[in-house]
């Protein structure tokens, strides 16, 4: 099973922790954007995916923990969310600095249906190391979901965030 597989499955909820300031620091669409172009891509695939929960009645929901100034990544990322939303995907970020006494996971994560988790790794430039860890382990669902609840409590929806800019 892969991350996507256990998303494409869900039938109530799909919720995504990210808290890394780099993810894939050699994607095309972010180095034209850091070169003066669009930084925009054919994210179809995703965003079809996300109609297609959606559509089903499934909540999906992604909540950012960032450092500020926000990295030139994490702002590429944030100037594309706008997609994400288009598509129906709830999206909030929270400052670390608003984060700092929470007890969050060593990882990334997708909780689906608050039944499995999978967690994702990448080194420690961004690169995807295409490790994933997936669980059921009741612990393991209780303390993730607490987290992601816990962050998205305290974080900003997008719409509203406006990140610093020095």
């Amino acid at each position: 099973m892969t991350v996507e597989d256990l998303v494409m499955g869900a039938k109530h909820s799909a919720i995504h922790l990210e808290m890394r300031d780099t993810y894939t620091p050699g994607h095309p669409a972010y180095l034209d954007w850091l070169n003066g172009g669009t930084g925009r891509y054919d994210r179809t695939p995703f965003t079809d995916l996300v109609r297609d929960l959606v559509s089903r009645g499934v909540r999906m929901r992604r909540a950012r923990v960032v450092s500020e100034p926000l990295s030139r990544e994490i702002q590429w990322e944030h100037m594309i969310t706008d997609e994400n939303i288009e598509a129906g995907e709830e999206v909030r970020w929270l400052p670390r600095t608003q984060a700092f006494d929470l007890l969050l996971p060593g990882a990334d994560f997708w909780l689906v249906d608050s039944r499995v988790v999978a967690y994702n790794f990448c080194a420690g430039d961004g690169t995807d190391t295409g490790e994933e860890v997936f669980t059921s382990a009741p612990d393991a669902v209780a303390r993730c979901l607490l987290a992601f609840e816990q962050v998205w409590e305290r974080a900003v929806p997008h719409v509203d965030y406006r990140p610093p800019t020095t």
